[in-house]
């Protein structure tokens, strides 16, 4: 990078520490004038300057005073709790539509049957945002964030080849705005879901330096946040993780091949599965798989056989595609979201069996591997904080504070 490319303007400079001091209120929920300037370096005068200005603009809000151990106490800073945004989170059998606030948290949820047409989704989450925007105030609603599986340039907000047929080559930014008059961000499910993990999930993960959040669903993905930045690839298609190969065949097809991750160990693999192991059709197909993966969970623990056996095939599975990413980044935390996760008893041991023992390599020992904290919603909150991401990361391409600037 050239010296030019790394110098901010004084604008520049100004808006990357106001950025800094809204991801400090975001990690901590509540902090001081004071405790901001010494967790960013920043002085005590450029701090109360911009909080002032964070304050106008309706980002930050006072929220009462610290204890003190002895003069006058503090007063408390918080994200402003009134601003809201709209997640939509697109699945193949439903749309799961919520209200998240800066803090990430969902105050309000919706399920709605996904239509097969992109036209009608698009007209199905029109009509929702109206709704909400009628009861929230057009004030009150940043604008909304949507994600979809597939490929999807979060730049340019065009979901250029979805999961489901007609959703290619999709201008869905342009085409929601257009009719919503707000702002619209679009990303794939698999990143949205990264976003929530890292930015509100648990507090640790912010450690890590090579990030993986695997994603099951009806397909398979995987997160990449490689040194607190989500790695998206050249053309927006890092992590298609469930066309990785890891059982050959014969077949001539290059694309969803009979070995590929996705055909064995994703949630419709695990239905057909148990389908098979339990002699039950009702079980096999696509549909609302999540339904029956929680079904399946829940007798796997309480003992079912064939239930714990086609859990611990599809992990073993999983856990085979999730060693050979591991071994290629040198990732030191993985995160599982997926409904399989409420068996997580059975889940875990199968996939942490297919690394080596913890004395064979480094890579073992320091590897920390955990369900999501999110349960079905990782991918909703991340988009529905999309609207906000922008004011944590402006013109903070490190995610680091800039050079104080009066």
């Amino acid at each position: 990078m050239s010296q030019r490319e790394t110098i901010l303007r004084p604008r520049q400079v100004r808006g990357a520490n106001s950025a800094a001091l809204l991801e400090l209120l975001q990690r901590h929920e509540r902090l001081s004038r004071a405790d901001l300037a010494r967790y960013s370096g920043l002085s005590e005068g450029t701090v109360s300057r911009i909080v002032t200005e964070l304050i106008g603009r309706k980002l930050v809000m006072e929220d009462g005073a610290e204890n003190s151990t002895g003069g006058r106490p503090a007063t408390c800073l918080r994200l402003e709790q009134n601003r809201f945004a709209v997640g939509v989170d697109v699945h193949s059998w439903e749309t799961q539509f919520g209200i998240g606030t800066m803090r990430g948290r969902i105050v309000e949820t919706l399920s709605l049957r996904t239509p097969r047409d992109p036209e009608a989704a698009i007209d199905m989450i029109a009509g929702q945002f109206t709704a909400w925007e009628r009861q929230y105030g057009r004030n009150q609603l940043e604008g909304i964030g949507v994600s979809i599986r597939g490929i999807v340039n979060s730049r340019t907000g065009v979901v250029e080849l979805g999961a489901d047929p007609g959703w290619v080559d999709v201008h869905l930014k342009d085409l929601l705005e257009a009719r919503l008059q707000a702002p619209v961000y679009v990303e794939n499910n698999v990143r949205a879901a990264t976003l929530a993990e890292y930015n509100y999930g648990n507090p640790g993960v912010r450690d890590s330096r090579c990030l993986l959040v695997v994603v099951v669903d009806e397909g398979v993905g995987i997160g990449i946040v490689l040194d607190g930045r989500i790695y998206p690839g050249p053309r927006m298609a890092a992590g298609e993780f469930g066309q990785m190969v890891i059982m050959a065949s014969d077949s001539p097809e290059r694309y969803d091949r009979p070995g590929c991750l996705e055909r064995l160990a994703s949630n419709v693999a695990l239905c057909d599965r148990y389908a098979e192991l339990a002699n039950s059709k009702s079980f096999a197909g696509s549909g609302n798989v999540t339904a029956r993966v929680r079904m399946i969970c829940h007798r796997a623990m309480n003992g079912e056989t064939a239930a714990q056996t086609a859990i611990q095939e599809t992990c073993k599975y999983l856990g085979i595609g999730v060693s050979n990413v591991v071994w290629g980044l040198d990732a030191d935390t993985v995160i599982i979201h997926s409904v399989i996760t409420e068996a997580w008893p059975l889940v875990a041991p199968v996939i942490l069996d297919q690394f080596p023992e913890a004395s064979q390599t480094v890579t073992r020992q320091s590897l920390v591997l955990r369900p999501s904290l999110f349960g079905r919603d990782a991918s909703l909150v991340g988009v529905a904080t999309l609207p906000f991401h922008r004011m944590f990361t402006e013109h903070a391409p490190e995610r680091k504070v800039a050079a104080d600037a009066t």
